[in-house]
């Protein structure tokens, strides 16, 4: 899937869409694209780093008990273990894709 047409999906208002764009052995990696007022509710990966790469728009980044609103481009980094999340509180669709490495389960 080209960045094109992940940037081109269009989740209606607090739905959640996502893709996987890469499975392999060793890591994954997922679209999500936010419509307004979505959330990706907290959760933690204990055996893999989570690596957020915000494409479009402006997302709300949930990390341990702090959140921070992150603009495309931006990068955020989730170790291993940590309780994350993403919400749209904007009145635009937000997309980004997360990789895991290594894959969650494969340890």
């Amino acid at each position: 899937m080209t960045l094109d047409r992940l940037t081109a999906l269009d989740p209606d208002p607090e739905e959640v869409l996502t893709a996987e764009l890469v499975v392999s052995d060793d890591v994954l990696v997922k679209a999500f694209a936010l419509g307004p007022g979505a959330e990706l509710h907290p959760h933690e990966h204990d055996d893999s780093t989570n690596v957020f790469h915000v494409l479009q728009g402006t997302v709300t980044v949930a990390q341990g008990e702090s959140e921070e609103a992150i603009d495309s481009p931006g990068v955020v980094q989730h170790d291993r273990g940590v309780l994350h999340g993403a919400r749209n509180d904007t009145d635009e669709t937000v997309v980004f894709t997360a990789s895991l490495c290594p894959m969650p389960g494969s340890g």
